[in-house]
């Protein structure tokens, strides 16, 4: 017959209690990103709400003269008007080619946007930035990833928007790690696994439905 000592070194118990360690602290540490992503997913769904409304009214755009931008590329060049104006962001660039003597490109992140039209033949710049409020870059900061769908080939040259990726990338895993721990201390309990099962199966429907529903093209 085991012992007590032995039965503790089984590894049910010692995953059932490295199970339960994990929800605790993963459950606290994505707290307050949970909630984030929670409120910013109404803001979404809910765009006639005030405070969903993303203002696009740009300030009065000014001009100032510069430094000959420094750099073999365009990239570089950009990071270093960037610099000189202070500005912060990610940087982005329009769909259309860059005319002969211009460096046009945006920097972005979720409370501003900053439009920076550069004159290399003058080395001038004339600047438009549009502010917005809190819940605005709130909601933006949801989807906000550096890149964009529709241009494949840029990427990320701004710290912030790296480590913001790498914890929603963290936030993913450890809420799938969360989900399979969960699973398995539902089969633990004997006495719930019929209401498990009820509550497992509607979920896996309810998902199928809206996920096949919205992919297909009807």
């Amino acid at each position: 017959m085991a012992s007590p000592s032995d039965r503790g070194r089984r590894p049910g118990p010692i995953l059932e209690v490295w199970n339960r360690r994990v929800h605790y602290y993963l459950g606290l540490y994505f707290l307050l990103f949970v909630w984030l992503f929670s409120f910013t997913g109404l803001l979404l769904n809910h765009p006639r709400w005030a405070l969903s409304r993303i203002p696009n009214e740009p300030s009065t755009s000014f001009e100032r003269s510069i430094e000959s931008p420094s750099g073999d590329t365009d990239l570089v060049r950009a990071t270093d008007v960037a610099r000189q104006l202070r500005v912060r962001g990610e940087i982005e660039w329009p769909q259309a080619p860059q005319a002969p003597g211009r460096l046009d490109f945006n920097i972005v992140y979720p409370k501003r946007a900053t439009q920076v039209r550069v004159d290399l033949t003058r080395n001038r710049v004339t600047v438009q930035q549009i502010d917005r409020s809190v819940w605005s870059a709130l909601r933006i900061s949801h989807t906000f990833s550096g890149s964009r769908y529709n241009s494949p080939g840029t990427s990320r040259d701004w710290l912030l928007t790296s480590v913001w990726v790498v914890a929603m990338d963290a936030l993913a895993v450890g809420s799938l790690v969360m989900v399979i721990g969960s699973y398995y201390m539902w089969y633990r309990l004997k006495s719930k696994r019929t209401l498990g099962w009820i509550a497992l199966t509607a979920g896996f429907l309810s998902c199928g439905l809206f996920v096949f529903g919205l992919a297909s093209r009807g």
